[in-house]
């Protein structure tokens, strides 16, 4: 019902469209023109005086997994039997410009497959330094879930997305970046958020999540989160170091692009159950087609209804990218070479480990917007308890915007 009722506020969207378009050119000389043209976020309309912008892409995202897509997140999940998987596994419309003044912009996202808006929200950007964005967007908090699933080196995110991710949240955010000379870069975010996940209309209680990053631009420009692959083979080195954190008080333990959720060993959700700090610190680098980044995780979960009792959560992960052809004068120029370590306990206080080792090759076609990539990854499970368990898997996915 909800692919359903997607498609049909699509078909109406680009009818209506469609239709203003044709008004627009037919109907009177004094009503100008839309300029239109196709760009890096797909269909671009703009007004002669620049003071209206529309662009409009759409994402599809092909996979085939064996066997079975899901990362592992217990001992049990290695003991369960998988299919093979083949699936759409996104499809996303993107709606995205400026009204009024070029600083005033809006943008938002529809998943049509499973009928959920994304992000909703609208962003004044007047000045470098100082800038305010309102409603429901992905926080900045890590760097590997803030950057698109589509720019992504490897198939998907590493094991540690699922237990340290903010993911999307309502709220309001001021953000900017000081540029001093010398070494004196830094863009920071700082927000106050709801604190109850994508699509969350109230909060549980009267506790919201309080959210900042500080990043430093170590040689003097900002990397961004537009992917993760040094396509533009920077000539010269760009790095940067960040520190987040992020407090709050809900009944979830996790969230995800569904919303709230909870942790294995956390299914009871009262309002104002848990309260849960975390802190993140990460590292990029780009320069001539090799691509670095990385995160270490803290998470703190204490049950304040349970004797305020303290669970701690730890994460790591380090990857890299390379374009071979900077080095070996036959190596494709559209073949990239990826790999991935993570790193995950869900207590430290117990010797329990979940490990990932992941290599993929990209072929881009067209940049992130239509490539391939080809993944295998290693699954290791250790603990005191249970004996180690090991699994393989292997995915083909097929990205495509336009």
């Amino acid at each position: 019902m909800h692919f359903k009722r997607s498609i049909l506020f699509f078909i109406i969207f680009v009818i209506v469209l469609g239709a203003s378009s044709y008004a627009q050119e037919t109907h009177s000389d004094s009503i100008p023109r839309w300029g239109i043209a196709y760009g890096p976020k797909g269909i671009l309309f703009t007004a002669p005086d620049d003071a209206f912008s529309l662009h409009i892409q759409s994402r599809l995202q092909f996979r085939f997994a064996t066997p079975g897509d899901n990362d592992p997140v217990s001992f049990n999940d290695f003991n369960d039997s998988e299919n093979t998987v083949l699936k759409i596994n996104r499809a996303r419309l993107k709606v995205g410009g400026h009204a009024y003044k070029p600083w005033l912009k809006y943008y938002w996202e529809y998943e049509l497959g499973q009928g959920n808006l994304l992000d909703f929200r609208i962003m004044i950007e007047r000045f470098k330094w100082l800038n305010v964005k309102v409603g429901q967007w992905k926080v900045e908090f890590t760097r590997e879930r803030r950057i698109s699933s589509g720019t992504q080196q490897l198939v998907d995110r590493s094991i540690l997305n699922r237990n340290f991710t903010i993911d999307r949240q309502q709220g309001i955010e001021l953000y900017g970046r000081l540029e001093g000379r010398g070494l004196a870069d830094f863009s920071y975010w700082a927000a106050v958020l709801t604190g109850s996940g994508r699509g969350a209309t109230e909060n549980d209680d009267k506790n919201l999540m309080y959210f900042g990053r500080l990043q430093w631009n170590i040689l003097g420009d900002a990397l961004g989160f537009g992917g993760s692959s040094d396509l533009e083979i920077h000539q010269k080195p760009e790095a940067q170091l960040a520190f987040s954190a992020v407090t709050n008080r809900s009944p979830f333990t996790r969230f995800s692009s569904s919303g709230g959720g909870s942790l294995n060993g956390f299914e009871e959700q009262q309002p104002g159950q848990y309260r849960i700090n975390q802190r993140n610190f990460e590292t990029a680098f780009k320069y001539k087609g090799f691509s670095w980044q990385s995160e270490l995780h803290y998470k703190e979960i204490i049950d304040k209804l349970n004797a305020d009792a303290t669970t701690q959560l730890r994460g790591f992960y380090a990857q890299a990218g390379y374009f071979g052809h900077q080095a070996l004068h036959r190596w494709p120029r559209q073949l990239e070479l990826a790999a991935r370590y993570a790193e995950y306990s869900p207590n430290i206080d117990q010797e329990v480990n979940l490990d990932e080792i992941s290599v993929a090759l990209n072929w881009f076609f067209k940049g992130h917007r239509n490539k391939l990539t080809a993944e295998i990854s290693n699954f290791d499970y250790e603990s005191e308890l249970q004996k180690i368990k090991e699994d393989w898997r292997f995915r083909v996915q097929w990205e495509i915007s336009f």
